[in-house]
């Protein structure tokens, strides 16, 4: 089963349970499957899918973080709860361990040396991690590693 079919069904059954959250959920990521689908002019790919839901899970985690600072603590719970059902469609996150040894590989591939690198490294190594990492962390990992830290 695709991830366009279980979250199609997912829908189904949480529209039989009545569970508001839930449905809502789907059908936004539902409706930002259709639209990417549109945009590509062809049916979706597993890891377009993935693309799409896990650009939803980050706007949700950066709409929290938002929300915490500015002290809604109601709009924090929405959406981390969003973020929650969105994150079961997504393939399992890497850990730091995993993502460090990947980065790592992804060096000796690459031949990169230094900070200078970096572009070539994050060009070679995003695709291995989509869905499984945030850009914004791999980064962080690639950057310490190619800095010796």
């Amino acid at each position: 089963m695709t991830l366009v079919e279980k979250i199609n069904s997912d829908l189904i059954a949480a529209m039989k349970n009545k569970d508001e959250v839930r449905l809502n959920v789907l059908r936004m990521l539902k409706s930002e499957l259709k639209y990417k689908a549109i945009d590509t002019g062809d049916d979706l790919s597993e890891e377009d899918a993935i693309a799409v839901l896990s650009s939803a899970a980050k706007k949700r985690n950066e709409a929290a973080e938002e929300y915490r600072k500015g002290g809604r603590e109601d709009l924090v719970k929405q959406e981390t709860a969003e973020y929650e059902i969105i994150k079961q469609y997504l393939p399992e996150q890497l850990s730091e361990d995993g993502l460090k040894d990947l980065v790592e590989n992804t060096i000796a591939e690459t031949g990169a040396i230094s900070i200078n690198d970096l572009g070539t490294v994050m060009k070679a190594l995003m695709p291995k991690v989509r869905g499984r990492a945030d850009g914004k962390t791999v980064n962080i990992v690639v950057r310490n590693i190619l800095q010796g830290e």
